[in-house]
């Protein structure tokens, strides 16, 4: 023994990884026989902890205020102090009676029962449970630890792999009740047979009271659920009746074990039906998913309660390494004990484990943590939500980069879909969106503008296949001053993820007019008709003075008011209270062509004759604009009061010019599912059109016309990029893969990458096989290709 001062203990700590609380841990050097827990001691010792349970010599000079207390079996001495302190729970203070404490074992269904025990009994009782399937010699003391003077009921699990081990964890344990789930052929190597096993495990319950078998009368399976009746033979109870929301044998069986503990607990009847009705299903494990934009996601979304969080912290630490670490947590849903006091220990972890940031969704959870930081401020940042639609609603994918995420949530708040939003895809095909070249685009754009020249971005058709809310988020931040949108609906989805910017809707319907001003929305009108529907239904609704924008058909002839009509319209315009004229404006038909810029300038001239009547007869000023995004580059002169750009914020420079230095924005990956070495004379892809003329090596590629991949680039036309080459297309283009010449190229392996448009090929070259346009490349890719945003 080696004692230096005095320290209180409150947490055992048996693996240096896990160190959250380093002052007042007390760190046991266990053995076996592939670590040696001392080789950890220099190490805790620098990070804080002063309290070590050792078995080998240490020189106490090098840790000159640590306590070290040596002793023959360090897993013993673990399993004493668990005992100990179990002991101080076998009477209540003032004598009353002792916490009810629940013994699991069985070969399956365990963790099953206790959690499901936990679901049912936890508006009655405050529960100590153990966290996950701690349940073996070293986790059962473990779990025993966490009990204190608060609690009101315990559920242990106990697991055995060979005889001998029982007799320690029932002294641990000391269950006040026993729970068998079932015998079978889980773990057996141990014991010499069945009936021994079963022994070994029964001892768990020697000094416990065993609930009385039900009677199953009935079991009745239904499409989704299950009626089970059953009676108790040492009492006239009559015939019993529960509802689970399973069919399968191993959940009737483990309701059924559930029932029985209830009955002892002295649940009433109508209780326990009520509560098995909402049983749910419980997640065994802990998943660590890919996440988006080079996340990681820890999907705990099953329970949320203090036992549980700290094994859910751990494993956020264990796999964060540098990453920001980020937590998700719904309300706690213990209801015996005060809020006040549980995110107090909450916040304790989330400090412990250093966390980054936390969102809170529930109702108490945001007011238990706000009523925490008006007393100290807290080292980690805070977001609350009301519910999980709430956040999901507001979710922006471009704010989660880099991280590892923890979601951890009770059921009941259903964050299961969090992580479905969260997680990469499995479908390997992304389309990759650098954040960064959009801003670089932009200024690219800005720095040839005249100083007071506005910028209307166009993030119309889900910005051009990029992403609408994210790729306008990074716009907004760079201060453009209006979005441009197709539909009322892509608005409305700005709007709700967070974008303030002015937003014009291109091609408004008269069933969206309530969107758009529920949504703060500025519709373009380019008709009488329309012009007219629109007054009537702000007359209607008591609006005035709300902002539209007036199109002028000048030779596109797709929308707009006619020329001819402009005086007609200045007067209705001018004589109308209900809107306001932001901006006056019309579309080029051929700006990207020197061949056809007569043309643009007799459109020019049109528009700005329109403008002038306009500006006449109209009582207040508007903004006019014509350019798009070849049109500013191109012909200065056009620029006006706004420019409109659309395809060159995404990387492709329609004017051709040679004066801007446009990054790629959009990458599109897949990768390679197979490789076969074919013989000449052999054929590839549907009706045979794939004919090889030599012995040839092909590669099969995760991407199909589904995925937007125009099927007219098969049978050679198009090409990808493997290795630093391009590879052929061989044969048709399938629904979710095609199939490419690799032949020559080296070291090409199944699982590598293809790019299928970036920096090479472009998505301009690839338009250009395909005998198309960027914008219908861009626009076709499906929405089941997942979108990746990142910013370097």
């Amino acid at each position: 023994m080696h004692l230096q001062q005095d320290m209180q203990v409150e947490h055992l700590l048996v693996d240096s990884r896990k160190l959250q609380s380093p002052s007042s841990s007390l760190f046991f050097a266990l053995k076996s026989p592939r670590r040696n827990g001392h080789q950890f001691i220099e190490e805790l010792y620098q990070n804080g902890v002063r309290n070590f349970i050792i078995t080998e010599a240490v020189s106490f000079n090098k840790f000159p205020e640590a306590n070290f207390l040596t002793v023959a079996d360090a897993l013993d001495a673990l399993q004493q102090l668990a005992i100990c302190h179990r002991n101080s729970f076998a009477t209540r203070a003032g004598g009353g009676n002792p916490i009810p404490v629940i013994g699991i074992t069985g070969s399956n269904g365990k963790t099953i029962v206790k959690e499901w025990l936990y679901q049912l009994l936890h508006q009655d009782y405050n529960i100590v449970r153990s966290p996950k399937s701690y349940n073996s010699q070293i986790g059962v003391p473990l779990s025993v630890w966490q009990m204190n003077e608060e609690h009101t009921l315990a559920i242990f699990e106990a697991g055995i792999s060979k005889q001998g081990e029982m007799e320690r964890l029932e002294k641990i344990i000391q269950p006040t009740i026993g729970v068998l789930t079932n015998i079978g052929e889980a773990h057996s190597e141990g014991f010499k047979n069945q009936d021994q096993k079963e022994a070994e495990k029964r001892i768990l319950f020697k000094n416990a009271y065993k609930p009385s078998l039900l009677n199953i009368v009935e079991i009745k399976k239904e499409a989704n659920s299950t009626k089970i009746a059953a009676w108790l033979g040492y009492q006239d109870t009559g015939n019993l009746h529960i509802e689970i929301p399973f069919t399968d044998d191993a959940s009737i069986q483990n309701a059924i074990t559930c029932w029985q503990v209830l009955i002892s607990l002295f649940v009433p009847a109508e209780i326990i039906q009520q509560r098995m009705k909402l049983l749910q299903p419980v997640n065994m494990r802990l998943e660590l998913k890919k996440g988006i934009n080079n996340c990681t996601v820890i999907n705990d979304s099953y329970s949320a309660d203090i036992s549980s969080l700290e094994i859910a912290l751990n494993f956020l630490t264990q796999q964060s390494g540098n990453t920001k670490r980020t937590v998700i947590l719904s309300d706690f849903l213990q209801v015996a004990l005060p809020d006040e006091e549980l995110y107090k220990r909450v916040v304790d972890s989330l400090i412990a484990h250093k966390v980054d940031k936390v969102i809170g969704i529930g109702e108490r959870i945001s007011q238990a943590f706000q009523l925490i930081e008006k007393k100290s401020s807290l080292p980690f940042s805070t977001h609350f939500f009301i519910s999980t639609q709430d956040f999901i609603q507001q979710l922006r994918s471009s704010l989660f980069k880099d991280e590892t995420i923890l979601v951890k949530g009770a059921r009941i708040f259903a964050f299961e879909k969090i992580v479905q939003l969260l997680e990469q895809k499995a479908h390997q095909t992304v389309l990759e969106i650098n954040l960064n070249a959009i801003a670089h685009n932009l200024k690219e754009y800005q720095q040839r503008l005249n100083p007071a020249t506005k910028v209307m971005a166009m993030v119309k058709a889900f910005a051009y296949g990029s992403g609408g809310a994210e790729v306008a988020g990074i716009l907004q931040y760079h201060k453009v001053d209006y979005l441009g949108v197709a539909y009322a609906d892509e608005g409305v989805e700005l709007r709700k993820a967070g974008i303030s910017t002015p937003i014009m809707v291109m091609n408004p319907e008269e069933n969206a007019f309530e969107a758009i001003t529920d949504y703060n929305l500025q519709p373009e009108l380019y008709s009488f008709e329309m012009l007219e529907v629109f007054v009537v239904y702000l007359q209607s609704q008591g609006i005035q003075q709300y902002p539209v924008h007036i199109e002028i058909e000048t030779g596109m002839n797709r929308l707009g008011f006619p020329v001819t009509e402009i005086e007609k319209l200045a007067q209705l315009l001018a004589d109308n209270n209900y809107i306001s004229v932001q901006s006056v404006f019309t579309h080029l038909a051929a700006s990207e062509e020197a061949a056809q810029d007569e043309f643009t300038f007799y459109q020019y001239n049109l528009f700005q004759q329109s403008v002038n009547v306009l500006k006449s007869k109209m009582p207040y000023s508007f903004i006019s604009h014509i350019a798009n995004s070849a049109a500013a580059i191109r012909h200065p002169k056009l620029q006006l009061d706004m420019v409109r750009l659309g395809i060159g914020l995404y990387g492709v420079d329609s004017a051709s010019s040679g004066q801007l230095n446009l990054q790629t924005v959009a990458t599109l990956k897949s990768t390679i599912a197979q490789i076969k070495h074919l013989k000449k004379g052999e054929s590839v892809s549907y009706n045979r059109k794939g004919k090889l003329e030599k012995d040839s090596v092909i590669a099969t590629i995760r991407i199909g016309y589904a995925d937007g991949y125009p099927r007219r680039l098969g049978n050679g036309v198009g090409k990808v990029w493997i290795k630093d080459k391009l590879a052929s297309i061989v044969g048709s283009i399938c629904m979710d893969m095609f199939m490419v010449d690799i032949t020559g190229i080296a070291e090409v392996e199944e699982g590598d990458t293809a790019i299928i448009f970036g920096e090479q090929p472009t998505v301009s070259t690839l338009a250009l096989w395909a005998n198309t346009i960027p914008y219908e490349i861009l626009t076709g890719i499906s929405q089941r290709v997942k979108r990746v945003y990142f910013e370097e």
